[in-house]
């Protein structure tokens, strides 16, 4: 059901043909770049978040792990993660399958992190744990409907 909303937002948007579809599971960082094709890093995963009784996703890279100290000077509270059923409540998408498209509810707010910053394209998920689209970080940021870039993530290395 997931991928279908995902697949409705991108048919607007003229990029409903740009959905991959994998014959594996792409449910986890290491999972999605084998069925890709690509370096771990570039897989944009996207964490939830319990922020003020709303639901925060952060897209990152797949080598990136939130900074506890970071997200609370970010967001004023210790970095909460929701259970697979209130990110399902929230978004609409399965754990496996979480991306910041699609989702038509006022209570989710989508950030990037910096740590995808570094690539020329990424590869987030389509609502299944199957699926992914490849997007340029301006195209991420539109289509998730960003409410900004920001530095939440430790363990990357940024180009020199």
């Amino acid at each position: 059901m997931s991928i279908e909303a995902v697949r409705t937002y991108f048919r607007a948007l003229g990029r409903e043909q740009d959905i991959l579809e994998f014959p594996v599971s792409s449910a986890t960082v290491e999972l999605a770049a084998q069925a890709v094709g690509v370096i771990p890093a570039r897989i944009a995963k996207t964490l939830s978040f319990s922020v003020e009784g709303g639901c925060v996703l952060i897209v990152c890279a797949g080598d990136a792990k939130i900074d506890n100290t970071k997200f609370k000077a970010m967001f004023h509270c210790k970095a909460k993660m929701l259970t697979a059923d209130e990110v399902l409540a929230f978004t609409g998408h399965a754990v496996g399958g979480v991306c910041p498209f699609g989702i038509d509810n006022p209570a989710v707010t989508t950030y990037l992190d910096v740590s995808l910053r570094r690539f020329d394209t990424v590869y987030p998920a389509a609502g299944s744990s199957n699926s992914a689209i490849q997007l340029t970080c301006d195209e991420l940021s539109e289509y998730a409907h960003s409410a900004g870039w920001i530095d939440v993530c430790k363990n990357w290395q940024p180009e020199a």
